[in-house]
């Protein structure tokens, strides 16, 4: 399997339906960095996720060494996001979207960034200001697209009813959680999931807009790695490690894994090649995004897209069917 390719409405690029991110970039190892990110694009990515936080920055630093290093530019879709909260401040405003563009753009040394995301939302912040901003940077040429991160469908209408209410453009991705493993908690404040029968109403609505989604821990944040089993859930000490236990570490999540793992092993696949096929089989327009640390981990997910879940595994693999899809 090769890798497949969507379109985003107003990007004139093809985005590959496996979005790379940078957040997991070894930073202290630079040349490891710059190695990962040849090996993602030699198996067909063209769509990489950065932000302003990411790393105190050296996410965005590096990246962009790698852009201009490797004379890539034109090929790539750069997934930049801004106004994530910084000590407990809520950032998502005109001035604070503006510096962090600004900011971004230095580090990834372009003029332009394709698909700019706000990392977070403030619902007690109206849309018009937010949508005028975004307006105002794409027309300067400094976005192409932009959309939200973490942001609820209701929100996400509301700033589409106002841009088209005042002739702007609107919102036309969003990023949320979504993974085969439901939550037990949001690992932070403010994200939102659209996994399980919880996130049916929010998936109905990307259905009936036809707005792509790019769902970030689309692998639940690596709890369908094998690493992570009923019996070691104590044993973990790394920060994001400890987060996947707190998120996911429940008997149902356990449930979902060991039917990925059955129906992996009918099939030949690794249980993470079946939890991605289930994000990609979803009736959605959806480009999943990944960490993978090596390139022969994104060679195992690009594999995972040529296998199309059937309605039937897909309900066996969500426990809402006991009977076996084979």
């Amino acid at each position: 399997m090769t890798m497949d390719y969507g379109t985003v409405p107003g990007i004139g690029k093809p985005l590959s339906r496996l979005v790379q991110g940078t957040a997991s970039l070894p930073f202290a190892d630079e040349a490891g960095s710059l190695a990962l990110l040849d090996a993602v694009f030699g198996h067909g990515c063209r769509t990489f996720d950065t932000a302003h936080g990411y790393g105190g920055g050296d996410a965005e630093r590096i990246f962009g060494n790698w852009l201009a290093s490797r004379g890539v530019r034109a090929e790539v879709v750069i997934l930049g996001k801004g106004a994530h909260p910084y000590d407990g401040r809520d950032r998502v405003t005109p001035e604070d979207i503006t510096a962090d563009l600004h900011e971004s753009l230095q580090r990834l040394q372009v003029d332009s960034i394709d698909l700019y995301l706000l990392h977070r939302d403030n619902p007690s912040v109206p849309v018009g200001p937010i949508v005028e901003v975004l307006n105002a940077h794409q027309r300067a040429g400094k976005i192409t697209a932009f959309g939200g991160s973490n942001w609820a469908a209701a929100r996400l209408a509301e700033a589409n009813a106002y841009a088209a209410a005042h002739g702007l453009l609107p919102f036309t991705v969003s990023s949320p959680n979504y993974s085969l493993a439901v939550q037990v908690k949001p690992p932070w404040a403010g994200c939102l999931s659209i996994s399980g029968p919880a996130g049916e109403p929010e998936r109905a609505w990307y259905i009936k807009e036809k707005m792509p989604i790019i769902p970030w821990s689309s692998l639940a944040g690596g709890f369908f790695s094998g690493r992570f089993r009923r019996d070691n859930l104590a044993s973990f000490d790394a920060y994001l490690d400890k987060l996947c236990v707190e998120s996911y570490g429940s008997e149902e999540n356990f449930r979902r894994l060991d039917r990925a793992a059955a129906l992996g092993a009918h099939d030949g696949l690794a249980v993470p090649q079946i939890a991605l096929a289930y994000i990609i089989s979803q009736p959605l327009d959806v480009f999943a995004l990944v960490g993978c640390r090596t390139g022969e981990e994104f060679a195992e997910n690009v594999a995972a897209l040529g296998r199309q879940l059937s309605p039937a595994e897909l309900a066996w693999l969500e426990l809402r069917s006991n009977e076996r899809p084979w």
